[in-house]
């Protein structure tokens, strides 16, 4: 990608108005997903972990060496947007991301990380797995806690969940780290009801 692509995504204050959730409807604006969050940016793969909330990246070009994840300040969507709904195939929950002045790749990240350690599933939830996937989920939940106390992040430690109680992150299993955002409209309608140019699917990988 060239300069003119770098420098379209620059975090900054020359970008247009910031559309909410009625001007997007209003105007049915198809939105651009940032290269980063559709993992289309050859030089930055996003390293995202929704169990720590750690993020950075690498080049794929040179795995050997970490990025520092500098882009975060960036707009998530052209235009920006106030808010992006995100859902995923793997879990049953919406995550709405938040943002008066344009949502941005921090918040995409912040937000969906909170969203699932903070949240306990619920017993009906819980119950609506078949048996096998609950012990999964059982033994996922004390691999989660020990893997988020301790790890140095600070404001990333992930608290252990009350006994027979299990945090949303758990509900993955071993798929927690990002591995992009996608249009899928048939999907949207048939999770939500309706479709709309700021709701986005989640993938995950292990």
């Amino acid at each position: 990608m060239g300069d003119s692509t770098v420098n379209k995504w620059a975090s900054g204050t020359s970008y247009g108005p910031v559309l909410s959730q009625t001007d997007l409807y209003l105007l049915n604006t198809e939105l651009q997903l940032h290269p980063i969050l559709q993992g289309a940016n050859p030089g930055f793969q996003l390293l995202f972990n929704l169990v720590t909330g750690s993020t950075g990246g690498f080049n794929p070009e040179a795995r050997d060496r970490d990025l520092p994840f500098i882009q975060k300040d960036q707009p998530a969507t052209l235009p920006r947007v106030t808010d992006l709904i995100i859902i995923t195939e793997l879990s049953p929950w919406c995550t709405i991301i938040h943002n008066d002045r344009g949502v941005t790749l921090s918040d995409v990240c912040s937000i969906i990380w909170k969203d699932y350690t903070e949240h306990y599933i619920t017993e009906q939830e819980f119950n609506s797995l078949p048996p096998r996937l609950q012990e999964q989920v059982k033994r996922v939940a004390a691999n989660n806690a020990a893997q988020g106390s301790g790890n140095g992040w600070g404001m990333y430690n992930y608290t252990p969940a009350p006994p027979n109680r299990y945090k949303r992150v758990d509900w993955l299993r071993d798929k927690t780290f990002f591995d992009g955002l996608t249009k899928k409209d048939t999907y949207a309608a048939s999770r939500l009801g309706f479709k709309a140019p700021n709701i986005f699917v989640m993938t995950l990988a292990s």
